[in-house]
Protein backbone atom coordinates (compact mmCIF):
# COMPACT_ATOMS: atom_id res chain seq x y z
CA UNK A 1 0.00 0.00 0.00
CA UNK A 2 1.04 3.51 -0.46
CA UNK A 3 2.62 5.49 2.46
CA UNK A 4 0.99 8.23 1.84
CA UNK A 5 -2.82 7.98 0.71
CA UNK A 6 -3.67 10.91 -1.00
CA UNK A 7 -1.38 9.73 -3.75
CA UNK A 8 -2.74 8.03 -7.16
CA UNK A 9 -1.59 4.60 -7.54
CA UNK A 10 0.20 3.53 -10.49
CA UNK A 11 -1.93 3.25 -13.75
CA UNK A 12 0.54 0.62 -15.71
CA UNK A 13 3.82 -0.68 -15.28
CA UNK A 14 6.55 0.73 -17.46
CA UNK A 15 8.68 -1.42 -19.67
CA UNK A 16 12.22 -1.22 -17.38
CA UNK A 17 12.01 -0.52 -13.99
CA UNK A 18 15.15 2.47 -14.67
CA UNK A 19 12.04 4.29 -16.83
CA UNK A 20 9.46 4.20 -14.02
CA UNK A 21 8.34 8.13 -13.82
CA UNK A 22 6.31 9.41 -10.89
CA UNK A 23 3.55 11.84 -12.09
CA UNK A 24 3.79 15.38 -11.47
CA UNK A 25 0.27 15.08 -9.86
CA UNK A 26 1.64 13.20 -7.22
CA UNK A 27 4.84 14.62 -6.75
CA UNK A 28 2.35 18.27 -5.77
CA UNK A 29 -0.01 16.05 -3.67
CA UNK A 30 2.82 14.38 -1.43
CA UNK A 31 4.41 18.01 -0.92
CA UNK A 32 5.19 18.30 2.95
CA UNK A 33 4.83 15.00 3.76
CA UNK A 34 7.20 13.02 5.48
CA UNK A 35 7.72 10.24 8.15
CA UNK A 36 5.38 11.01 11.24
CA UNK A 37 4.81 14.68 10.71
CA UNK A 38 5.07 17.03 7.27
CA UNK A 39 6.97 20.66 6.58
CA UNK A 40 5.36 23.81 7.70
CA UNK A 41 4.47 26.32 5.19
CA UNK A 42 5.85 29.10 6.37
CA UNK A 43 8.23 30.83 4.12
CA UNK A 44 7.56 34.70 2.14
CA UNK A 45 8.80 35.57 -1.08
CA UNK A 46 11.08 37.99 0.18
CA UNK A 47 12.46 34.98 2.73
CA UNK A 48 12.79 32.28 -0.20
CA UNK A 49 15.12 34.92 -1.83
CA UNK A 50 16.88 35.44 0.95
CA UNK A 51 17.49 31.62 0.96
CA UNK A 52 18.90 31.36 -2.75
CA UNK A 53 20.99 35.29 -2.21
CA UNK A 54 22.40 33.41 1.20
CA UNK A 55 23.37 30.51 -0.35
CA UNK A 56 24.80 31.99 -3.45
CA UNK A 57 26.66 35.17 -2.40
CA UNK A 58 29.98 34.41 -0.55
CA UNK A 59 32.77 32.61 -0.94
CA UNK A 60 32.55 33.06 -4.72
CA UNK A 61 33.30 36.37 -4.25
CA UNK A 62 35.49 36.63 -0.74
CA UNK A 63 37.84 33.93 -1.70
CA UNK A 64 36.85 32.24 -5.23
CA UNK A 65 37.96 35.64 -6.88
CA UNK A 66 41.71 35.35 -5.60
CA UNK A 67 41.80 31.79 -7.71
CA UNK A 68 40.60 33.36 -10.75
CA UNK A 69 42.01 36.99 -11.18
CA UNK A 70 44.97 35.32 -11.59
CA UNK A 71 43.57 32.81 -14.90
CA UNK A 72 42.08 35.30 -16.53
CA UNK A 73 43.61 38.98 -15.60
CA UNK A 74 41.40 42.25 -15.47
CA UNK A 75 39.04 40.47 -17.64
CA UNK A 76 37.80 38.23 -14.53
CA UNK A 77 34.83 40.24 -14.63
CA UNK A 78 34.15 39.52 -17.95
CA UNK A 79 34.53 35.70 -16.65
CA UNK A 80 31.67 36.66 -13.74
CA UNK A 81 29.66 37.93 -16.84
CA UNK A 82 29.83 34.62 -18.41
CA UNK A 83 29.28 32.62 -15.70
CA UNK A 84 25.99 34.98 -14.51
CA UNK A 85 24.77 34.04 -18.03
CA UNK A 86 25.22 29.91 -18.03
CA UNK A 87 23.46 30.59 -14.43
CA UNK A 88 20.92 32.76 -16.07
CA UNK A 89 19.71 30.04 -19.02
CA UNK A 90 19.06 26.91 -16.07
CA UNK A 91 17.72 29.28 -13.93
CA UNK A 92 15.05 29.85 -16.69
CA UNK A 93 14.30 26.94 -16.86
CA UNK A 94 14.26 26.39 -13.05
CA UNK A 95 11.83 29.16 -12.64
CA UNK A 96 9.84 27.66 -14.84
CA UNK A 97 9.56 24.15 -13.33
CA UNK A 98 9.89 25.22 -9.43
CA UNK A 99 6.28 26.81 -10.65
CA UNK A 100 4.82 23.76 -12.04
CA UNK A 101 6.12 21.06 -9.77
CA UNK A 102 6.97 22.86 -6.47
CA UNK A 103 8.60 20.23 -4.26
CA UNK A 104 11.28 20.16 -2.14
CA UNK A 105 13.50 17.78 -4.72
CA UNK A 106 14.39 20.31 -7.20
CA UNK A 107 16.12 19.12 -10.24
CA UNK A 108 16.07 15.89 -8.60
CA UNK A 109 11.87 15.74 -8.47
CA UNK A 110 11.78 17.30 -12.31
CA UNK A 111 13.91 14.67 -13.45
CA UNK A 112 11.84 12.16 -11.98
CA UNK A 113 8.51 13.61 -13.30
CA UNK A 114 10.04 13.42 -16.93
CA UNK A 115 12.99 11.46 -17.33
CA UNK A 116 12.75 8.55 -15.20
CA UNK A 117 14.27 7.25 -12.04
CA UNK A 118 17.35 6.05 -13.05
CA UNK A 119 18.40 9.70 -14.39
CA UNK A 120 16.67 11.13 -11.59
CA UNK A 121 18.63 9.53 -8.98
CA UNK A 122 22.01 10.17 -10.94
CA UNK A 123 20.69 14.20 -11.03
CA UNK A 124 20.30 13.50 -7.38
CA UNK A 125 23.57 12.08 -6.34
CA UNK A 126 24.67 15.55 -8.52
CA UNK A 127 23.21 17.59 -6.14
CA UNK A 128 24.61 15.87 -2.95
CA UNK A 129 27.54 16.39 -4.44
CA UNK A 130 26.81 19.65 -5.15
CA UNK A 131 24.94 21.15 -2.29
CA UNK A 132 26.92 19.00 0.47
CA UNK A 133 30.41 19.92 -0.84
CA UNK A 134 29.55 23.44 -1.53
CA UNK A 135 29.19 23.56 1.97
CA UNK A 136 32.33 22.08 2.76
CA UNK A 137 34.18 24.15 0.61
CA UNK A 138 32.60 27.20 2.14
CA UNK A 139 33.25 26.83 5.05
CA UNK A 140 36.74 26.03 4.76
CA UNK A 141 36.80 29.81 3.27
CA UNK A 142 35.32 30.99 6.31
CA UNK A 143 38.14 29.96 8.11
CA UNK A 144 40.69 32.29 6.39
CA UNK A 145 38.21 35.69 6.73
CA UNK A 146 37.65 34.38 10.85
CA UNK A 147 42.12 34.42 11.14
CA UNK A 148 41.58 37.79 9.06
CA UNK A 149 39.22 39.26 11.52
CA UNK A 150 41.15 37.75 14.73
CA UNK A 151 44.63 39.52 13.23
CA UNK A 152 42.94 42.66 12.95
CA UNK A 153 40.96 42.79 16.68
CA UNK A 154 42.89 40.69 18.90
CA UNK A 155 46.52 40.27 17.31
CA UNK A 156 46.56 36.62 16.56
CA UNK A 157 45.73 33.94 14.62
CA UNK A 158 44.71 29.90 14.97
CA UNK A 159 47.50 27.96 14.29
CA UNK A 160 47.74 26.67 10.81
CA UNK A 161 47.88 22.96 11.97
CA UNK A 162 44.10 23.67 13.29
CA UNK A 163 42.82 25.93 10.69
CA UNK A 164 44.23 24.52 7.29
CA UNK A 165 42.97 21.13 5.91
CA UNK A 166 45.22 18.21 5.31
CA UNK A 167 47.21 19.13 2.13
CA UNK A 168 47.16 22.73 2.62
CA UNK A 169 49.47 22.99 5.38
CA UNK A 170 47.57 21.65 8.92
CA UNK A 171 45.84 18.67 9.73
CA UNK A 172 42.50 19.65 10.20
CA UNK A 173 40.38 22.89 9.76
CA UNK A 174 38.67 23.52 13.22
CA UNK A 175 37.01 26.60 12.34
CA UNK A 176 35.16 25.54 9.25
CA UNK A 177 33.87 21.86 11.27
CA UNK A 178 32.34 24.98 13.74
CA UNK A 179 30.69 26.84 11.31
CA UNK A 180 28.79 24.11 9.73
CA UNK A 181 27.77 22.90 13.73
CA UNK A 182 26.59 26.49 14.68
CA UNK A 183 24.57 26.27 11.04
CA UNK A 184 23.48 22.77 11.85
CA UNK A 185 22.06 23.91 15.55
CA UNK A 186 19.90 26.79 14.15
CA UNK A 187 18.80 24.53 11.34
CA UNK A 188 17.17 22.63 13.35
CA UNK A 189 14.78 24.96 15.11
CA UNK A 190 12.32 24.69 12.17
CA UNK A 191 11.93 26.65 8.44
CA UNK A 192 10.73 29.77 10.04
CA UNK A 193 13.17 30.99 12.38
CA UNK A 194 15.90 30.17 10.42
CA UNK A 195 14.62 31.72 8.07
CA UNK A 196 14.65 34.78 9.81
CA UNK A 197 18.64 34.20 11.01
CA UNK A 198 19.30 33.95 7.03
CA UNK A 199 17.66 36.95 6.50
CA UNK A 200 19.54 39.10 8.96
CA UNK A 201 22.88 37.54 7.57
CA UNK A 202 22.11 38.24 4.23
CA UNK A 203 21.45 41.93 4.88
CA UNK A 204 24.87 42.51 6.52
CA UNK A 205 26.31 40.66 3.79
CA UNK A 206 24.71 42.74 0.71
CA UNK A 207 25.93 45.92 2.97
CA UNK A 208 29.45 44.53 3.49
CA UNK A 209 29.99 44.50 -0.19
CA UNK A 210 28.45 48.18 -0.99
CA UNK A 211 30.72 49.44 1.68
CA UNK A 212 33.50 47.90 -0.44
CA UNK A 213 32.46 49.27 -3.59
CA UNK A 214 31.82 52.37 -2.54
CA UNK A 215 35.58 52.18 -0.73
CA UNK A 216 37.27 50.53 -3.34
CA UNK A 217 36.43 52.65 -5.89
CA UNK A 218 38.83 55.65 -4.58
CA UNK A 219 41.57 53.00 -5.57
CA UNK A 220 40.92 52.22 -8.55
CA UNK A 221 43.73 52.47 -11.32
CA UNK A 222 43.73 52.63 -15.00
CA UNK A 223 46.59 51.10 -15.51
CA UNK A 224 45.58 48.06 -13.45
CA UNK A 225 43.01 47.27 -16.53
CA UNK A 226 45.59 47.10 -19.04
CA UNK A 227 46.17 44.66 -20.55
CA UNK A 228 42.29 43.53 -19.96
CA UNK A 229 42.47 39.77 -21.15
CA UNK A 230 46.75 38.90 -20.67
CA UNK A 231 45.77 35.32 -20.78
CA UNK A 232 43.56 35.54 -23.85
CA UNK A 233 40.42 33.64 -24.10
CA UNK A 234 41.40 30.51 -22.71
CA UNK A 235 42.15 31.88 -19.63
CA UNK A 236 38.54 33.82 -19.44
CA UNK A 237 37.45 30.62 -19.65
CA UNK A 238 39.18 28.66 -17.45
CA UNK A 239 38.09 31.78 -14.91
CA UNK A 240 34.27 31.72 -15.89
CA UNK A 241 34.07 27.62 -15.26
CA UNK A 242 36.09 28.51 -11.60
CA UNK A 243 33.68 31.09 -10.84
CA UNK A 244 30.38 29.34 -11.72
CA UNK A 245 31.07 27.47 -8.45
CA UNK A 246 30.00 31.65 -7.26
CA UNK A 247 26.49 31.33 -9.17
CA UNK A 248 25.88 27.96 -7.19
CA UNK A 249 23.03 28.41 -4.92
CA UNK A 250 20.52 29.94 -6.78
CA UNK A 251 18.17 27.19 -6.66
CA UNK A 252 18.51 26.79 -3.25
CA UNK A 253 14.84 28.44 -3.41
CA UNK A 254 13.27 25.50 -5.45
CA UNK A 255 14.61 23.09 -2.59
CA UNK A 256 12.02 24.79 -0.25
CA UNK A 257 9.20 24.33 -2.08
CA UNK A 258 7.12 22.48 0.35
CA UNK A 259 7.85 25.05 2.96
CA UNK A 260 6.68 28.09 1.13
CA UNK A 261 3.22 29.71 1.53
CA UNK A 262 2.91 30.64 -2.06
CA UNK A 263 4.90 28.36 -4.05
CA UNK A 264 3.76 28.35 -7.44
CA UNK A 265 4.23 32.52 -7.82
CA UNK A 266 6.82 33.44 -5.10
CA UNK A 267 9.31 30.37 -6.26
CA UNK A 268 10.01 31.66 -9.94
CA UNK A 269 10.11 34.80 -8.66
CA UNK A 270 13.04 34.35 -5.65
CA UNK A 271 15.21 32.70 -7.82
CA UNK A 272 15.20 35.24 -10.76
CA UNK A 273 15.20 38.31 -8.48
CA UNK A 274 18.04 36.65 -6.14
CA UNK A 275 20.15 35.50 -9.84
CA UNK A 276 20.01 39.43 -10.80
CA UNK A 277 21.07 40.90 -7.17
CA UNK A 278 24.05 38.16 -6.96
CA UNK A 279 25.17 38.99 -10.88
CA UNK A 280 25.39 42.59 -10.44
CA UNK A 281 26.83 42.72 -6.80
CA UNK A 282 29.65 39.90 -8.34
CA UNK A 283 30.79 42.01 -11.40
CA UNK A 284 30.62 45.61 -9.11
CA UNK A 285 33.11 44.16 -6.65
CA UNK A 286 34.92 42.23 -9.21
CA UNK A 287 35.71 45.47 -11.88
CA UNK A 288 36.70 47.35 -8.37
CA UNK A 289 38.76 44.59 -7.05
CA UNK A 290 41.05 44.30 -9.79
CA UNK A 291 41.17 48.37 -10.83
CA UNK A 292 42.67 48.86 -7.22
CA UNK A 293 45.05 45.52 -6.97
CA UNK A 294 47.33 44.57 -9.92
CA UNK A 295 45.69 41.10 -10.88
CA UNK A 296 49.11 39.20 -10.21
CA UNK A 297 49.20 39.79 -6.67
CA UNK A 298 45.82 38.26 -6.28
CA UNK A 299 47.66 34.91 -6.54
CA UNK A 300 48.04 33.28 -3.24
CA UNK A 301 46.60 35.98 -1.40
CA UNK A 302 43.59 35.32 0.77
CA UNK A 303 41.32 37.41 2.29
CA UNK A 304 42.08 39.95 -1.10
CA UNK A 305 38.65 41.84 -0.36
CA UNK A 306 39.99 43.09 2.91
CA UNK A 307 43.51 43.61 1.97
CA UNK A 308 41.87 45.59 -0.60
CA UNK A 309 40.23 47.91 1.66
CA UNK A 310 43.01 48.07 3.80
CA UNK A 311 45.49 49.62 1.47
CA UNK A 312 43.01 52.15 -0.15
CA UNK A 313 42.19 53.99 3.30
CA UNK A 314 45.54 53.45 4.93
CA UNK A 315 43.97 52.18 7.61
CA UNK A 316 43.13 48.23 9.51
CA UNK A 317 39.82 49.19 10.62
CA UNK A 318 38.00 48.98 7.41
CA UNK A 319 39.74 45.88 6.45
CA UNK A 320 38.26 44.60 10.10
CA UNK A 321 34.90 45.41 8.81
CA UNK A 322 34.93 43.83 5.52
CA UNK A 323 36.83 40.61 6.88
CA UNK A 324 33.82 40.66 9.89
CA UNK A 325 31.07 40.92 7.29
CA UNK A 326 32.96 38.41 5.53
CA UNK A 327 32.44 36.27 8.26
CA UNK A 328 28.83 36.38 8.15
CA UNK A 329 28.48 36.34 4.94
CA UNK A 330 30.04 32.98 4.36
CA UNK A 331 28.59 31.46 7.35
CA UNK A 332 25.27 32.50 5.79
CA UNK A 333 26.23 30.47 2.46
CA UNK A 334 27.06 27.52 5.10
CA UNK A 335 23.53 28.15 6.62
CA UNK A 336 21.18 27.92 3.24
CA UNK A 337 23.67 25.82 1.35
CA UNK A 338 22.93 23.28 4.24
CA UNK A 339 19.53 23.74 4.62
CA UNK A 340 18.76 22.99 1.03
CA UNK A 341 21.11 19.98 1.06
CA UNK A 342 18.43 18.42 3.68
CA UNK A 343 15.67 19.29 1.87
CA UNK A 344 17.06 16.93 -1.26
CA UNK A 345 17.70 14.43 0.72
CA UNK A 346 14.65 14.56 2.35
CA UNK A 347 12.71 14.28 -0.99
CA UNK A 348 14.95 11.55 -2.04
CA UNK A 349 14.20 9.51 1.23
CA UNK A 350 10.48 9.57 0.77
CA UNK A 351 11.07 8.34 -2.29
CA UNK A 352 12.77 5.69 -0.77
CA UNK A 353 16.04 6.00 -2.97
CA UNK A 354 17.64 6.38 0.68
CA UNK A 355 16.80 5.53 4.03
CA UNK A 356 13.89 6.77 5.70
CA UNK A 357 15.78 8.54 8.43
CA UNK A 358 15.88 11.40 5.92
CA UNK A 359 12.41 12.03 5.60
CA UNK A 360 11.81 12.19 9.64
CA UNK A 361 10.04 14.99 11.01
CA UNK A 362 10.18 16.29 13.67
CA UNK A 363 6.27 17.31 14.54
CA UNK A 364 7.37 20.31 17.12
CA UNK A 365 9.22 22.31 14.63
CA UNK A 366 8.71 20.84 11.17
CA UNK A 367 12.29 20.17 10.22
CA UNK A 368 14.02 16.99 9.45
CA UNK A 369 16.12 16.69 12.36
CA UNK A 370 18.13 13.62 11.78
CA UNK A 371 18.50 14.58 8.73
CA UNK A 372 20.03 18.05 9.26
CA UNK A 373 22.70 16.32 12.21
CA UNK A 374 23.77 13.37 9.68
CA UNK A 375 24.37 16.27 6.69
CA UNK A 376 25.67 18.24 9.29
CA UNK A 377 28.37 16.00 10.56
CA UNK A 378 29.06 14.42 7.10
CA UNK A 379 30.12 18.19 5.56
CA UNK A 380 31.89 19.00 8.76
CA UNK A 381 33.78 16.61 8.59
CA UNK A 382 34.44 16.82 4.64
CA UNK A 383 35.16 20.65 5.45
CA UNK A 384 37.47 19.86 8.18
CA UNK A 385 39.82 17.81 6.25
CA UNK A 386 39.68 18.30 2.31
CA UNK A 387 41.12 21.56 0.53
CA UNK A 388 39.36 24.08 -1.00
CA UNK A 389 40.22 24.20 -4.36
CA UNK A 390 39.47 20.72 -5.08
CA UNK A 391 36.06 20.98 -3.26
CA UNK A 392 34.89 24.08 -5.18
CA UNK A 393 36.13 22.15 -9.06
CA UNK A 394 34.03 19.20 -7.81
CA UNK A 395 30.77 21.24 -6.76
CA UNK A 396 30.88 23.04 -10.24
CA UNK A 397 31.09 19.67 -12.28
CA UNK A 398 27.84 17.80 -10.12
CA UNK A 399 26.10 21.29 -10.46
CA UNK A 400 26.54 21.47 -14.06
CA UNK A 401 25.27 18.35 -14.69
CA UNK A 402 22.40 18.66 -12.98
CA UNK A 403 21.45 22.37 -14.50
CA UNK A 404 22.03 20.61 -18.11
CA UNK A 405 19.42 17.68 -17.17
CA UNK A 406 17.36 20.60 -15.81
CA UNK A 407 17.34 22.33 -19.35
CA UNK A 408 16.06 18.83 -20.52
CA UNK A 409 13.15 18.71 -18.04
CA UNK A 410 11.58 21.67 -18.74
CA UNK A 411 11.64 20.63 -22.56
CA UNK A 412 10.54 17.27 -22.03
CA UNK A 413 7.64 18.55 -19.46
CA UNK A 414 6.43 21.23 -22.29
CA UNK A 415 5.94 18.52 -24.59
CA UNK A 416 4.55 15.86 -22.66
CA UNK A 417 2.21 18.12 -20.36
CA UNK A 418 1.70 21.56 -22.65
CA UNK A 419 -1.77 22.31 -21.32
CA UNK A 420 -0.26 21.79 -18.05
CA UNK A 421 -0.77 25.38 -15.51
CA UNK A 422 2.35 27.63 -15.32
CA UNK A 423 3.17 30.48 -13.71
CA UNK A 424 6.40 31.17 -15.55
CA UNK A 425 7.45 29.86 -18.55
CA UNK A 426 10.94 30.34 -20.05
CA UNK A 427 11.04 33.06 -22.68
CA UNK A 428 12.25 31.83 -25.82
CA UNK A 429 11.18 28.27 -25.89
CA UNK A 430 12.87 25.59 -26.71
CA UNK A 431 16.13 28.02 -27.54
CA UNK A 432 16.94 29.09 -24.11
CA UNK A 433 16.75 25.65 -22.54
CA UNK A 434 18.55 24.11 -25.15
CA UNK A 435 21.76 27.08 -25.30
CA UNK A 436 21.27 26.70 -21.60
CA UNK A 437 22.24 23.01 -21.99
CA UNK A 438 25.07 23.67 -24.38
CA UNK A 439 26.32 26.46 -21.91
CA UNK A 440 26.46 23.67 -19.37
CA UNK A 441 28.21 21.21 -21.57
CA UNK A 442 30.83 23.92 -22.81
CA UNK A 443 31.90 24.79 -18.92
CA UNK A 444 31.67 21.10 -17.81
CA UNK A 445 34.62 20.36 -20.91
CA UNK A 446 36.59 23.58 -19.56
CA UNK A 447 37.39 22.28 -15.85
CA UNK A 448 40.47 19.71 -15.65
CA UNK A 449 40.66 16.19 -15.98
CA UNK A 450 41.80 15.60 -12.31
CA UNK A 451 38.12 16.66 -11.53
CA UNK A 452 36.30 14.70 -14.47
CA UNK A 453 38.55 11.49 -12.71
CA UNK A 454 37.02 12.40 -9.35
CA UNK A 455 32.89 12.94 -10.51
CA UNK A 456 34.19 9.66 -12.30
CA UNK A 457 34.45 8.15 -9.08
CA UNK A 458 31.92 10.15 -7.56
CA UNK A 459 29.41 8.73 -10.14
CA UNK A 460 30.14 5.03 -9.79
CA UNK A 461 29.74 5.21 -6.27
CA UNK A 462 26.42 6.90 -6.96
CA UNK A 463 25.55 3.65 -9.20
CA UNK A 464 26.85 0.96 -6.64
CA UNK A 465 24.25 2.39 -4.18
CA UNK A 466 21.56 3.07 -6.45
CA UNK A 467 21.63 -0.46 -8.08
CA UNK A 468 22.39 -2.44 -4.31
CA UNK A 469 19.86 -0.17 -2.80
CA UNK A 470 17.66 2.29 -4.45
CA UNK A 471 16.12 0.55 -7.33
CA UNK A 472 14.70 -2.16 -4.98
CA UNK A 473 13.85 -0.46 -2.25
CA UNK A 474 12.07 3.00 -4.04
CA UNK A 475 8.08 3.42 -3.56
CA UNK A 476 7.46 2.65 -7.31
CA UNK A 477 9.23 -0.95 -7.13
CA UNK A 478 7.53 -1.55 -4.20
CA UNK A 479 4.48 -0.63 -5.57
CA UNK A 480 5.00 -2.24 -8.60
CA UNK A 481 5.98 -5.41 -6.76
CA UNK A 482 2.59 -5.45 -5.19
CA UNK A 483 0.55 -5.19 -8.21
CA UNK A 484 0.44 -8.56 -8.95
CA UNK A 485 -1.29 -9.53 -6.24
CA UNK A 486 -4.05 -6.56 -5.69
CA UNK A 487 -5.85 -7.97 -8.93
Amino acid sequence: MLDHGQAPPLTQRPAHPLLRRKPVDRLVNEAGQGEGGALKRSLTMWQLTMISIGATLGTGIFVVLGDAAPKAGPAVTISFVIAGLTALFSALSYAELAGSVPVSGSSYSYSYATMGEFIAWICGWCLVLEYAVSVAAVAVGWGQYLNELLDGTLGFTIPETLSAPYGDGGWINLPSLVVVLLAMVFLMRGAKESAMVNSIMVAVKIVTLVLFIGIGVMGIKSGNYTPLAPLGVTGISAAASTLFFSYIGFDAASTAGEEAKNPKKDLPRAIMLSLGIVTVLYVLVAFVAVGAMPWQDFEGTEAALAQIMTDVTGHSFWGIVLAAGAVVAIASVVFAVLYGQTRILFAMSRDGLVPKAFAKVDEKTGAPRVNVVIVSFFCGALAAFVPLGELANATSIGTLFAFALVNVAVVILRRTRPDMPRTFKVALFPVTPILGFLACAWMMYSLPGATWLAFGVWMLVGLVIYFCYGMRRSSLALEAAEVPTEK
